[in-house]
This record gives C-alpha cells, structure tokens and sequence, in this order.
C-alpha cells in the first residue's frame, strides 16, 4: 500500500520527500517509484523530513511505529488501516500533531497490483479539519470517492470489506474444491468461474441488489435446492452448514426482488434450518 500510494500521490503532483523501512529493499523500491523520494535509515529520520506522514505497516505494528517517533505540533500523521480509530495514533495526537486515517478500500496482492487497482476506489477517511480537507482533496487526486467516518464505525467498515473481498476468494476455493469431485484442477474451475464471477460483479454494478440476485432461491426452487443438499451431504458434508447458512441469508434478498412470496420463503427456511 505504502508503494502505491507513494506512486500515485507522486504522479498527482505531491512531493513524496521520505521513506523509512525495516526492509531496505521495500524502501528502495517505493523510491524508485516517486521521483525524489529519499530513503532513511530511521522512522525518525523519515518523519522529520515530512509534514504528512502516512504510517503503512501492519495493522499490529501501528502502535509501536507512532510510540517510536517524536513527532512535533501542527505535523500530519495518518494510518492507512481499515480497522483502527484515529486512538491508535494517541501518541502523536498528544505531541501537538493531527491525526487521521486515510483506508483505501482496495484489494493489494502486489506492490505493481496495488498502483494499478488504486484508482476509482473509495477512501475511508477519518480526521478533522483542516487534515480532513487535505485527506479529502488526496482522494480526489487519486480519482477516487471518499466516505466520512466515525471512530466507532471503522471495525464494522473493515468486517464489511473482508465480507465483500476476502470471503468472495474464500467462496471462490469452495466451489473449486467441489469441481475436484468430477476431476476438474482448481486452475481450470477457477478459469471457468471467472467470467460468472465477472458477470456477477457486473449485473450488481449495473442493476443492483435485489434485481441482481440468480439462482435456485431468487426462484423458490425448493427442488434444485433439495438436491443441492443431498449432494453435498455425500460428496461434502463439510459445506452443508455453510451452503444452508448462505441460502437463509439470501432469502431476503430473494423476497425483495419480488419473484417469490412469503409461503416459497417460509418453505426455503425450514428447508435450510440449521439442524439442532
């Protein structure tokens, strides 16, 4: 994160003046990809050369990197977690300086991934003014959308993300697994799910939710979903309480589409009842 940013915020036309990593090799690199950016030897260092520093380490290691510098008044400091308040910056917050969090809601796999998918994304931000302008006018620079959040609104904002981005490849791995019971490889299912996993990504953009909702629920079709059920009971008995808890928490979405009524409803929920 801390590479892209650097690259893009760079690009914008911000002076991206310092870098400090445990990692020489990291440092160097985000350097590389900010034209005069200069790599320091110490947080210190690097966060007396700045007059907004963004903090891109692991969430854990926030607390300890903020505790180690002596940060001085009328200075920015900014985290990049989805998770955390601005608390987590107390330290530097107690030492004159402004606070702020600055998330972009992003998948970053890669260094070179992560320049290329920052673009168009949406910034979680949380800070008060005049930080929250400048945070705010970075968003906009990066071609992106912004949303104001309060302290006590950021873990359930992160538990969001890892619903829409790391239990999607979770969901992913399970259906590829299944494909391995008629001897299809994870590569190949996962080529051939891609396009229906691009086609749903699509139709939730272009349509929206509820009217994009597919599938055996969506139509009431208690007898496909029997199948599905009994199924899995043989080839995955493991699934079976993932696949009913799913389906239960789809029925709303089916109801307000409005292609079943609350009798197919009531009947898909007492067919997909967790067993007691």
């Amino acid at each position: 994160m801390g590479t892209a940013l650097a690259a893009r915020l760079a690009g914008a036309g911000y002076p991206v003046v310092a870098v400090y990593s445990r990692s020489r090799s990291s440092a160097q690199r985000l350097a590389e990809a900010a034209a005069g950016c200069q790599v320091y030897d110490s947080s210190q260092a690097a966060a007396d050369n700045a007059e907004l520093v963004f903090i891109t380490t692991p969430d854990d290691a926030i607390a300890s990197v903020v505790f180690q510098v002596n940060w001085r008044p009328g200075q920015s400091v900014v985290h990049c977690s989805g998770a955390d308040s601005t608390d987590i910056l107390k330290h530097a917050k107690e030492a004159g300086a402004r606070v702020g969090a600055f998330h972009p809601l992003q998948t970053f796999a890669s260094p070179q991934q992560a320049i290329e998918n920052i673009p168009g994304s949406t910034f979680a931000l949380e800070a008060e003014e005049p930080l929250l302008g400048a945070l705010k006018s970075m968003a906009a620079a990066l071609d992106g959308q912004w949303v104001e959040l309060k302290a006590s609104d950021k873990v359930l904002y992160h538990a969001a993300a890892v619903f829409a981005c790391n239990y999607m490849v979770t969901l992913v791995k399970l259906a590829t697994d299944l494909w391995q019971t008629f001897d299809v490889s994870p590569p190949k299912a996962t080529k051939a799910l891609v396009p229906l996993l691009r086609g749903t990504l699509h139709n939730i953009e272009t349509i929206g939710i509820p009217n994009c909702l597919t599938g055996p629920i969506a139509r009431g079709d208690t007898g496909t979903i029997s199948k599905h059920l009994n199924a899995l009971k043989a080839a995955a008995p493991d699934l079976v309480s993932t696949y009913r808890e799913l389906g239960r928490q789809t029925i709303p979405v089916a109801l307000a589409k409005g292609k079943i009524d609350q009798s197919q409803a009531n009947k898909l929920q007492m067919m997909l009842k967790q067993p007691d």
